[in-house]
């Protein structure tokens, strides 16, 4: 498990048609670009995925499409969670978990809870659920973090695996560096902190942009955890420009953006999330040959 989740994980984009439907032969086209070009496992129905505006018979079949078509049959993580942890335990239920190697689930957004509510939600997911879990702590989406002594508490749950570390504060990665089992993996979910927090002791990264990049990205990655930072920092900082672009008018808004300038896939995206902007889509794209991506 440890060895199938190091490296890559592309956080993958949802293509839409006109008409908002999911377009499955434009994610087709991307689950066999990411796997080609070097990504190590895939991510289905993750926040990149527009998790908050598919349906459930939706991500069923993204699902089932992503299993279906994984021409280099790469491990599968699949994002399950939530705030309403009653309503994660029936999605548990009614989940097809063949062919999927772990969950990524949410700290509960919303409903604030403290804690101690942190740890009895994910404990119920990790006693219910059929394979591993990981923990994902995104503070800038869910306002309440998941605190370092809480993923130590859960750490301790044979089936609490990993820990998606969006958090953006490398006293934190530093701190949860020192403190995590030996076994438990950390994961990256800062695009732009790879190359730090692999130095730490991170086994590298749920990405985003690894969607429109995932050569010179799974690159930048393994240079890291080979221990070659010089060249993984030179990567590291070709990718700095898009930390800002990629995100000013939301996520997936601009790698889906980088998406259609690649050819893979057109940049729609659902309400209330709208299309890159004309200004943001020249950025982009200004951006990507001015590093070389083009």
């Amino acid at each position: 498990m440890s060895n199938s989740l190091r490296g890559v994980g592309a956080a993958l984009i949802t293509p839409f048609k006109e008409d908002l439907s999911i377009d499955f032969e434009s994610y087709k086209k991307l689950i066999a670009y990411v796997s080609e070009e070097g990504c190590d496992y895939l991510v289905v129905n993750g926040t990149t995925g527009e998790s908050a505006t598919t349906t459930l018979s939706e991500k069923a079949e993204l699902l089932a499409f992503s299993k279906a078509n994984n021409p280099k049959n790469l491990p599968i993580v699949y994002g399950l969670g939530g705030n309403n942890t009653a309503q994660i335990l029936e999605n548990i239920s009614k989940t097809n978990f063949d062919g999927v190697e772990a969950i990524l689930s949410v700290c509960p957004y919303y409903n604030k809870p403290s804690q101690a509510g942190i740890i009895a939600h994910f404990t119920a997911i990790a006693d219910a659920c059929p394979v591993p879990v990981i923990l994902y702590n995104v503070p800038g989406r869910t306002v309440t973090p998941i605190a370092v002594d809480t993923t130590i508490a859960l750490s301790a749950h044979p089936n609490v695996i990993a820990l998606k570390d969006a958090s953006t504060s490398m006293d934190q990665a530093i701190d949860l560096s020192k403190r995590v089992p030996a076994d438990f993996l950390l994961l990256s979910g800062d695009d732009n902190l790879v190359t730090p927090q692999v130095s730490l002791g991170y086994q590298g990264v749920i990405s985003v942009i690894a969607n429109g990049f995932p050569k010179e990205f799974h690159e930048m990655t393994w240079a890291a955890l080979n221990g070659d930072f010089k060249a993984s920092a030179t990567l590291q900082r070709r990718f700095h420009i898009f930390d800002d672009l990629l995100y000013r008018e939301s996520n997936p808004v601009g790698i889906k953006k980088v998406c259609e300038i690649r050819g893979i896939s057109h940049a729609r995206v659902r309400l209330p999330l709208v299309e890159a902007s004309e200004g943001l889509g020249q950025l982009i794209e200004e951006a990507m040959k001015s590093e070389g991506f083009l």
